[in-house]
């Protein structure tokens, strides 16, 4: 990207003065998302998660001298954005503190739009927000649990979106209020332990449990405490592919958990029983007969019959999401 070249990144997410942001993503990544956006000089753009902003300043030279808008919760990671592009002499971008899923009405409409942030559903104020024939960039969630997202290309025409591509790609949560730690998901975590060490669980099945989150709870502690465990008899997990096949089939036992901080987990829970399999090929459950066992290794079976699939091979749609609005967001769906 002939941008980068140009911006440099470090001065962004290593600013002497600010010192390191890890509200940052991987520069390669960012110039992926950035080189499918298709923006080009004399475009007006909209970004929902400043961040560092690095990306924010590759913007403002991909559109030359017109207007970059750029949004985020964060007031202290606007702020600084604000006088470090001020600093490099850049005049056509300008950082806002907003939430980022209602856009930004005053300097709409927008021909390209990007996130860095995960939003719950695609807002419906970002497709009314682009230009007829516009592109929105973002990640949208694929289930109900956290990190279970693909990166979405939207083309919008006559008001409606529709997905023309998607790609691996995972990013931090969109939130109502800035995230400080960064471990722990933003939105859909049913149960946390803090002791002796910091884990977590997402229950697709949310709904079912009780005001306690007892099937939550009692789903984590099996997994935590004399959990069974045993190694995947499989090659070594391609976890985008797993966890995209995982979310599309549909089964609202999906859970996702973290038994510590850098090592997530997917499979089966119900109110008694507990079955995952964590990043590193271990398979852990409430006991060797369990019934979300038996359900897990069917599940990892027909992943491997379907020759793992990548999810840019999946197909996309996006669906009004039942909310019973007149003008609801939409949720996206992949199916194969």
């Amino acid at each position: 990207m002939p941008a980068a070249e140009v911006v440099p990144e470090r001065h962004y997410t290593h600013h002497e003065g600010r010192g390191p942001t890890p509200h940052r993503s991987n520069p390669l990544v960012i110039h992926r998302q950035l080189t499918t956006l298709e923006v080009h000089a004399g475009m007006n753009v909209a970004e929902f998660g400043t961040g560092s902003g690095y990306s924010g300043a590759l913007l403002a030279e991909l559109v030359a001298k017109s207007p970059v808008t750029s949004l985020d919760i964060d007031d202290y990671l606007v702020r600084w954005a604000n006088l470090i592009h001020h600093e490099r002499g850049l005049g056509n971008i300008r950082c806002h503190t907003a939430d980022g899923t209602a856009g930004f009405p005053e300097n709409a409409p927008y021909d390209r739009t990007v996130a860095w942030c995960t939003p719950p559903l695609l807002p419906r104020a970002w497709v009314d927000q682009v230009t007829d024939g516009g592109l929105i960039v973002a990640p949208l969630p694929i289930a109900a649990v956290p990190n279970m997202t693909v990166v979405a290309t939207i083309r919008v025409r006559g008001g409606k979106p529709v997905v023309e591509a998607v790609a691996t790609g995972s990013y931090i949560e969109a939130t109502a209020s800035p995230k400080t730690d960064l471990d722990l998901p933003g939105r859909w975590v049913d149960w946390e332990v803090r002791v002796p060490a910091p884990a977590w669980i997402s229950i697709a099945w949310r709904q079912e449990d009780d005001p306690l989150h007892t099937g939550a709870r009692t789903a984590l502690g099996q997994l935590l405490k004399d959990a069974h465990t045993e190694p995947y008899d499989g090659p070594e997990v391609d976890w985008p592919s797993w966890r995209t096949f995982a979310a599309t089939l549909g089964d609202h036992r999906l859970t996702m958990v973290a038994l510590s901080a850098d090592l997530w987990a997917i499979g089966h829970t119900t109110a008694t029983t507990a079955a995952v399999i964590q990043q590193d090929g271990t398979i852990l459950s409430d006991r060797p007969d369990s019934p979300s066992l038996t359900v897990l290794r069917g599940w990892l079976a027909a992943w491997e019959e379907a020759g793992r699939p990548a999810p840019e091979t999946y197909t996309p749609a996006l669906a009004p999401a039942g909310d019973g609005h007149d003008r609801p967001d939409w949720e996206l769906r992949l199916s194969r």
